[in-house]
């Protein structure tokens, strides 16, 4: 059986996004990222690399049920241009497979428990270049993705980001564009563990699934200025329009696009310590009653920079929905230039 389908939320672990010091400025980044990291906020910004950098990140999300976790390099080729990889892992391992604890006498054996994991893995390569004015830079994503339901099922898929960004009197704009033509998983799925299942629930479940996804583009518009604050402070601020085009309940939502604004700022002592807050997530909610209010997600995050290693930590809901379990996220950030020097 093959078929088709698009998908309004498909591959969601790649809107995540890596690294503490975003995640505290909820995201609000996309005009502004100019390190390692712009492999997944916006690649335009690796043309701002001055030499080698690495970066790492690690959360556990959901109570600790799922695990989270990205890696990435990227260097300058010349003064123009730039390239970067890296890789993502979204899983939750240890999951019980009791499809077989039942068997069509009715008898249960524990023994027929096993475990299995579902992993989702995305590997970026990135370019950015320098292009037509002084200050502006544009940046390319291939993404290749691998995704595994243990035994189950399996997917390969493959997509494109374009970003870019611009400066002009102090102020920065950025714009990145995921899934440009639209990203393409193609699933096999394991039709002998399917017939195990596929009578569990009556009237459900009755026939295999498509076996391609075709996933919709999303847009993020930035808009960012920096402010000195007395002699050793400075403040950076960026606002983003998160877009998709589908309705939603974000705040503002036709049935051609939906856009979700957020808002980050970023404190900063003498480019060594930092204190980050950001406001997002804002979505229209209707309570049982049928009253209508406004959510908002308020995150918050610290850095620290020394000898070229940079130290980030932010707290944040991964879930986005009311009171969810928070998440400590941890990143790292290496910058050759400083042992090169």
């Amino acid at each position: 059986m093959s078929s088709q389908a698009f998908r309004n939320y498909s591959n969601e672990f790649l809107n995540i996004g890596v690294d503490a010091r975003a995640l505290g400025m909820s995201k609000s980044v996309v005009a502004t990222s100019n390190d390692v990291n712009a492999t997944y906020w916006n690649p335009a910004g690796l043309v701002a690399l001055d030499d080698y950098q690495g970066a790492l990140m690690h959360a556990s999300y959901f109570g600790g049920i799922a695990s989270y976790n990205s890696a990435a390099i990227a260097l300058p080729i010349d003064k123009k241009s730039a390239l970067g990889v890296s890789v993502i892992r979204f899983g939750v391992d240890d999951i019980l497979n009791t499809t077989e604890l039942i068997d069509n006498n009715g008898n249960i054996n524990f023994n027929k428990i096993s475990l299995f994991s579902t992993v989702d893995y995305a590997f970026t390569f990135s370019y950015a270049r320098n292009l037509i004015f002084k200050d502006m830079y544009f940046g390319l994503n291939t993404k290749v993705i691998r995704r595994i339901i243990g035994d189950f099922a399996s997917s390969w898929g493959v997509g494109f980001d374009a970003g870019i960004q611009f400066e002009r009197n102090n102020w920065k704009f950025g714009l990145m564009v995921r899934d440009l033509t639209t990203t393409y998983n193609t699933w096999s799925i394991n039709e002998a563990e399917f017939d195990k299942i596929k009578n569990a629930i009556p009237g459900q479940n009755q026939e295999l699934p498509e076996t391609t996804e075709l996933t919709k583009p999303k847009a993020q518009l930035g808009i960012a200025k920096k402010f000195r604050v007395g002699r050793d402070f400075h403040v950076s601020t960026e606002i983003d329009f998160n877009m998709r085009f589908t309705e939603t309940n974000d705040l503002f939502s036709t049935s051609f696009i939906s856009i979700d604004p957020t808002f980050g700022f970023e404190l900063d002592y003498t480019n060594l310590i930092y204190v980050r807050g950001g406001i997002g997530n804002i979505q229209q909610t209707t309570e049982f009653n049928g009253n209508k209010s406004i959510s908002l997600q308020p995150n918050f995050g610290v850095g620290f920079k020394y000898n070229g290693i940079q130290l980030d930590y932010a707290l944040t809901n991964i879930g986005s929905v009311g009171n969810a379990l928070y998440s400590n996220i941890f990143s790292i950030k290496i910058d050759y230039s400083f042992f090169r020097n």
